[in-house]
């Protein structure tokens, strides 16, 4: 992101803040429904130095990271095996697409009958698999077929061919894959914090409310933005320098 970028996104947000204020203190918005832009920012910098939220973060944020690790390494497996053996994949396809777009909001309710790690975890593992998986399975669509039949021309066995080339290839689309799911798991760890409680973020913000303090509610619920900005902004630019020669690779065909 470039400063006049950056720029912009700040008097963005600052415009936006001043409005809300403006609106609460003429009482267009009423106050007590929705608290005043300066209580939530008053809030907000005072969870920095709140002990209970801050351990609630690093729940929130181990958990997620949990989940994304398993769903990855079930999902790019399975990837590779799907995209290597395309009956398989043929045949799979269709409990996939019936899968994929069951919302995770949906399944929430699961998490009552288990325990609340336990639940929390298998949700966001569910959730994050698709996105890496469906990634993966591009990725090896995308692979040179040339570059494939090369190798087997020398000998190669089609594992030593995933090896040394499908995999390198399609590893810039699980890495996008992956930064996708990782936005997906904090989503459904708050979700489940707040549904079936335990530690967390969520579980902060529902206690929150439950004490009518909603400027901490929407606070929490902000740094919870942030720290999703703060994710994704991590993994994209991993992303970039990992994989800077298939950003080259995709200009050159488009030129």
């Amino acid at each position: 992101m470039n400063t006049g970028t950056a720029l912009r996104g700040a008097l963005g947000i600052a415009g936006f803040l001043l409005v809300a204020e403006a609106l609460g203190r003429t009482g267009v918005v009423d106050p007590y429904a929705v608290p005043l832009a300066s209580s939530v920012l008053s809030g907000a910098f005072g969870l920095l130095l709140d002990g209970e939220f801050l351990a609630g973060v690093g729940d929130t944020l181990s958990s997620a990271a949990a989940g994304l690790l398993l769903a990855t390494a079930a999902a790019v497996p399975s990837g590779l095996v799907l995209g290597t053996f395309p009956r398989a994949e043929r045949a799979v396809r269709p409990l996939v697409e019936f899968l994929r777009p069951i919302p995770s909001v949906a399944l929430l309710p699961l998490a009552l009958f288990a325990l609340a790690d336990q639940g929390k975890i298998a949700l966001i593992v569910y959730t994050s698999y698709w996105s890496v998986l469906i990634n993966t399975l591009y990725g090896l669509r995308d692979v040179d077929p040339l570059a494939k039949e090369t190798l087997q021309s020398f000998g190669f066995g089609r594992y030593a061919v995933v090896r040394r080339v499908s995999l390198p290839s399609a590893a810039p689309f699980i890495a996008t894959g992956v930064r996708i799911s990782a936005s997906v798991a904090l989503i459904v760890a708050v979700s489940v914090e707040l549904v079936a409680g335990g530690d967390g973020i969520g579980t902060f913000v529902s206690d929150a409310a439950a004490g009518n303090r909603r400027d901490l509610m929407i606070a929490a619920t902000a740094w919870t933005g942030v720290i999703g900005l703060l994710v994704n902004s991590v993994l994209s630019g991993a992303e970039r320098r990992a994989f800077r020669w298939h950003r080259t690779q995709v200009g050159e065909g488009a030129a």
